[in-house]
């Protein structure tokens, strides 16, 4: 059987489990079915869930939307694992259900800096088009 690749070389098989097992996480936690102060008040948003190739592990990226700790978030997460597996496990139609490892996201703050390099007034100068580029017309038959 041919496996599509994406970007990263990863199969669109890790791609679709990963979305569902992110879809019911996010679900759970949009819910507030976890009884743990610390999460009820972060605003979790679960950004992205890495499949291993054998579906047996998933890496979830989350973030703190309210300004918390990642860490702390991540730690509170990490020990209500078994209980997120579980409810993963009853809205997942798969054999197994992933083990779940709960990582900070860290693409925001990356998106941020290149936000902030890209404004710098040395770099902005850069940036600015004066006028737009000419347009080429494909058709015509100057030649």
């Amino acid at each position: 059987m041919a496996r599509t690749p994406d970007a990263q070389g990863r199969s669109v098989r890790l791609l679709r489990v990963g979305e569902q097992v992110r879809h019911a996480l996010a679900e759970v936690l949009g819910r507030g079915d976890i009884r743990d102060e610390l999460i009820e008040r972060s605003m979790v948003s679960v950004s992205e869930v890495r499949m291993s190739p054998d579906l047996r592990h998933a890496t979830v990226f989350i973030k703190s939307l309210a300004g918390g700790d990642d860490q702390a978030v991540v730690k509170a997460l990490a020990s209500h694992a078994k209980y997120l597996r579980g409810e993963v496990a009853r809205r997942l139609p798969t054999k197994y259900t992933p083990d779940l490892r709960f990582r900070p996201d860290e693409s925001f703050d990356a998106g941020a800096r290149i936000d902030a390099v890209l404004r710098r007034p040395r770099i902005a100068r850069d940036l600015v088009v004066d006028e737009p580029p000419a347009r080429i017309d494909i058709e015509s038959d100057d030649d």
